[in-house]
């Protein structure tokens, strides 16, 4: 058990790596946190606005959360800020609490992150089944998609409802008011997006390799916006929805406490803390896989936590390690979480000085780049490949897809995990087995058939297994039983239970019990149950020796 010493141990990755710091990495992490940047600002207000929230909610996260993160996390490269996994919890909370209660909700995720952290819960996090990470992280892409399809068609809906059919009967009944303008903005930024570097890639000019550093969501950004302001087009932007965006950062601001609606947060805030913690914790594993190092979960999740209590008290909305920022910032040259802190002053920078034109961006612009983030935030191979995993990976993947999708992601990885465990019980059940001894394998026990018998149990006696020893129980030999437990490797409560009431049975019926084995965990459990006691008096060495004391 960690010392309590450990468990309140914080200390930053940030420390660490500067240590040797000089102006050479200074200079990369420089133009990494620069690069980031320019990949961040249309992310982080196109975020926001799919999830009801105005676009300075996603500059303001970027900007705050990103530093914290980067400044206080366990992580040498992660960047941190608004991200697509949050869209659909968010705009429901909006939808149904309101933006107050989503400040609370996400406040409320912060402690449970860093307390999630204090007590070394990191490496929890790794134990979620693959199946129901991929599938509510498609089944978020699905809804991310189609939740962007209004602005992407120009589509004349005053408010989009956030449940996944209340989508598809809004987006069908408003179809004839579908702007042709808007729809031609959208495909040509969303091509834009997807071909820009292939297209540099081919064209073969001494500035084609200086071009492919400016993302493709960007050109899609800047053109996009000039070309809509400078002809006049009929097409909503920021400006004409929500005013622009303020040239400053906001100041500290309370929502407007109540217990009537914030009593219903408890799930909503769980669901945040949890996402949060899979996204961040995920993304830092695959910065670790390109970068060589290995990040602290625990000084992460604190780092967190941290950012989404502060974030949310000045505009902000739930913030967790994003893995597209992330690669950008290891691909770019970063060193150290400098490159983060960089990326969120040069945000800062940029969001003070260029303030006003955003409010030319057009909104079918941004919903294209989401179109393009949902895409290859879905791990859709793994549908292809499904017929080569057991009915189990398949049920659980698909399953928590759809509900996802057709309900909610509480409801969706609440089923993952339980049907993960119940897989895992199944799967660890079928791998507990006893197999009998007979004459054949030991001499000694010749002449004594029915007399005596000698299993030996392999796996882990717990509640799954039970079943072996009450089989036993149906079946006792005339004098005695003998268990070897050399191979077991795990006794839980109900399975100590279980061999009571085997030792039990055996002394009402006049049978002797010797078992052989018992060593490490299930010796430990033995003696804290007080089972040792009982059958110490029978408690052999080694199975040879027990089957001795059984004929003799």
């Amino acid at each position: 058990m960690a010392s309590p010493t450990r468990m309140l141990s914080f200390r930053p990755r940030l420390a660490d790596a500067l240590r040797g710091y000089d102006r050479a990495r200074f200079m990369q992490d420089f133009g990494a946190g620069l690069t980031v940047a320019v990949v961040a600002l249309p992310l982080a207000m196109a975020f926001a606005i799919a999830s009801g929230l105005p676009p300075e909610a996603g500059l303001f996260t970027a900007i705050i959360a990103g530093f914290l993160i980067s400044a206080l996390g366990g992580s040498k490269v992660q960047i941190g800020g608004p991200a697509g996994a949050f869209i659909v919890i968010v705009y429901g909370i909006v939808q149904q609490y309101g933006v107050a209660n989503l400040i609370i909700a996400t406040a409320l995720s912060g402690v449970l992150l860093f307390l999630m952290g204090v007590l070394q819960l990191g490496t929890l996090v790794r134990f979620i089944p693959v199946a129901v990470v991929i599938g509510f992280t498609n089944g978020i892409a699905v809804l991310i998609a189609l939740s962007q399809v209004k602005d992407f068609l120009g589509l004349a809906i005053e408010k989009m409802p956030g449940d996944f059919f209340g989508m598809l009967g809004a987006l069908y009944q408003h179809l004839s008011t579908l702007n042709p303008w808007a729809a031609g903005v959208s495909a040509v930024s969303l091509a834009l997006v997807v071909g820009w570097q292939r297209w540099l890639s081919a064209w073969r000019h001494p500035w084609a390799g200086t071009l492919a550093r400016v993302p493709g969501s960007i050109v899609a950004l800047v053109l996009a916006t000039a070309v809509v302001a400078l002809s006049g087009m009929p097409v909503e932007t920021i400006g004409s929805r929500f005013g622009g965006i303020p040239a400053g950062l906001p100041a500290f601001t309370l929502p407007d406490f109540s217990w009537e609606s914030a009593r219903h947060l408890l799930m909503p805030t769980i669901t945040l803390a949890l996402l949060g913690s899979i996204e961040s914790l995920l993304c830092a594993r695959v910065a670790d896989g390109m970068v060589g190092d290995r990040h602290d979960p625990n000084q992460e999740l604190m780092a967190q936590g941290i950012a989404n209590f502060v974030t949310p008290f000045f505009g902000g909305m739930p913030a967790t390690g994003t893995i597209a920022r992330t690669v950008t910032n290891v691909k770019s040259g970063a060193t150290s979480p400098v490159a983060g802190m960089v990326h969120a002053l040069a945000l800062l920078l940029v969001m003070l000085a260029a303030a006003p034109l955003a409010a030319s961006i057009p909104l079918a612009t941004l919903a294209a780049i989401l179109m393009f983030v949902a895409w290859n935030m879905g791990e859709w191979r793994e549908f292809t490949r499904l017929k080569t995993y057991r009915l189990p990976y398949r049920v659980t993947l698909v399953s928590v897809f759809l509900l996802t999708v057709i309900f909610d992601l509480t409801v969706a990885v609440e089923f993952g995990i339980f049907a993960a465990c119940l897989t895992f019980i199944y799967r660890i059940s079928s791998l507990s087995r006893a197999e009998r001894i007979d004459a054949a394998d030991m001499p000694v026990l010749a002449g004594h058939d029915g007399q005596v018998q000698v299993w030996r149990l392999y796996g882990a006696l717990f509640f799954g297994a039970t079943k072996l020893l009450e089989a036993m129980e149906d079946h006792l030999p005339a004098r005695a039983l003998v268990l070897d437990l050399k191979n077991v490797i795990y006794v839980d409560s109900t399975g100590a239970e279980a061999l009571e009431h085997l030792s039990h049975a055996c002394a009402t019926r006049g049978v002797r019990l010797i078992v052989s084995g018992l060593i490490s965990q299930p010796l430990d459990i033995a003696r804290r149950t007080g089972l040792y006691e009982r059958l110490r008096p029978d408690l052999q060495p080694d199975v040879a020796s027990a089957a001795a004391a059984a004929v003799a």
